[in-house]
């Protein structure tokens, strides 16, 4: 591995468990709150995107893809997968900031997040993850 390429998995390494870290600990209070935490987290979200029924299943998945898919990014484990399904969580809640009139501001945090995961969806975990050293997911 040539020093540039050494230097780009490391900064994709920094960026993969921190962003993981942080989701953790923001999906935790969310998958830890239950069915009734559920069903408030997503009534609304799924409502601005025309969807009327199944808020506690989404407001589970929500939970789920926040707490371990920033476990999954943080290890660097199915991490593709764990980023798309995250990437689709983002695209949910930039859509309900946006339609209750926050505006891009309100809607930063989610877009950012988005992004970022869209990128890691085209990248992959780089060389320092478990995906590059068991699975042969080459990037």
């Amino acid at each position: 591995m040539d020093i540039n390429s050494r230097k780009n998995n490391i900064g994709l390494l920094i960026l993969r468990v921190g962003i993981g870290f942080m989701f953790i600990l923001h999906g935790y209070p969310k998958i830890s709150g239950g069915p009734e935490n559920w069903y408030s987290l997503r009534e609304k979200a799924m409502t601005a995107v025309g969807l009327g029924f199944g808020f506690t299943f989404f407001g589970f998945m929500a939970a789920f893809s926040e707490f371990c898919g920033g476990i999954l990014i943080f290890l660097g484990l199915g991490t593709r997968y764990a980023a798309a399904l995250m990437l689709i969580t983002m695209i949910i809640a930039s859509t309900l900031h946006l339609t209750q009139g926050d505006g891009i501001m309100g809607a930063s945090h989610a877009i950012e997040s988005g992004i970022f995961f869209l990128a890691l969806v085209f990248i992959g975990p780089g060389k320092f993850s478990i995906d590059d050293r068991y699975c042969n997911q080459k990037n």
